[in-house]
């Protein structure tokens, strides 16, 4: 199975140079998050990891989510030590079709736990409650249409579009009954513009915009807001692997990017962190590309 994300690890192809800002992560703005409590899954490694290393930076408390339940220890103990915020892990499938709904409450227990309190299993009020939810994990098979694998499509869209989408909905709701919170989703660039041998992962992830244009919608009047980020390729260490050590693959990729270069993990960190902050306040329902100028070449 290769699990990557377009919308989403070096050789020279693609990467910034040393000197360009973009090469090396920037600290989150100092207390951007502090006195939030975000879930964010696919948290073990890529984009999701980097989200966690700039959320605990900006000084959110922390529930983790992958399959990698080493991983996210390792992690955990590592964000905490480094700056001082509570970080609990919580290894689930988002493949389980049974995971989705009660995800949101069990982080939210699990997370009150820690914090040396009981709270209602199913995340509402008098809960500790986590009032973020970074829905990032996903995965991809690329292929083109004349070799679609029915099974790869399902599977696609049972992580990228039904498990996201599902916990989009409990988390959200379950914010609102709280009194607000923040909903980001990690879609894609091929959300918004087709993107060949991604036939499934461009049909999830623009189902997956929709749905969280429906949770601004329906939650924003109760303090919900809820937004899409849409990277171009990020060269996360797959993404490296898969767009940067392909110069024939990249180039046709990169023509169409007129800052002529892929993302940076952290470049996509920072976004997820300002749109979370209360500095995004009034961005509810938006899709915020970081393509360098794809979406508009």
């Amino acid at each position: 199975m290769t699990s990557i994300e377009p919308g989403s690890g070096p050789s020279s192809v693609g990467r910034p140079s040393p000197a360009d800002p973009a090469a090396a992560p920037v600290p989150a703005p100092a207390g951007a998050l502090v006195g939030h409590r975000a879930l964010i899954t696919g948290a073990s490694r890529g984009i999701g990891a980097d989200i966690a290393r700039a959320y605990a930076a900006a000084g959110a408390d922390l529930v983790l989510t992958a399959r990698d339940a080493a991983t996210l220890e390792a992690a955990a103990a590592r964000l905490s030590a480094e700056h001082g915020v509570r970080v609990a892990v919580l290894a689930a499938d988002l493949a389980d079709p049974d995971v989705p709904d009660r995800l949101w409450g069990e982080a939210s227990a699990l997370l009150a736990k820690t914090a040396g309190a009981d709270g209602p299993v199913d995340g509402g009020v008098g809960a500790a409650s986590l009032d973020i939810l970074v829905n990032n994990a996903g995965l991809s098979h690329p292929e083109m249409v004349d070799q679609l694998d029915t099974a790869h499509f399902d599977e696609t869209l049972r992580v990228n579009l039904r498990a996201p989408a599902l916990l989009g909905a409990r988390a959200g709701a379950a914010m609102a009954e709280a009194g607000g919170g923040a909903i980001v989703t990690i879609a894609s660039a091929a959300a918004l513009r087709p993107l060949a041998e991604h036939y499934a992962y461009s049909t999830a992830k623009a189902g997956l915009v929709m749905a969280t244009r429906t949770l601004a919608l329906e939650l924003g009047a109760r303090g919900v807001r809820a937004n899409s980020i849409c990277p171009t390729v990020v060269l996360t260490d797959m993404g490296q692997t898969v767009w940067g050590e392909q110069p024939a693959k990249a180039a046709p990729m990169l023509a169409r990017i007129p800052q002529d270069r892929f993302a940076q993990p952290h470049e996509v960190s920072d976004v997820a962190v300002w749109v979370a902050s209360d500095a995004a306040s009034m961005v509810n329902g938006a899709e915020i590309p970081v393509d360098g100028g794809y979406l508009v070449s």
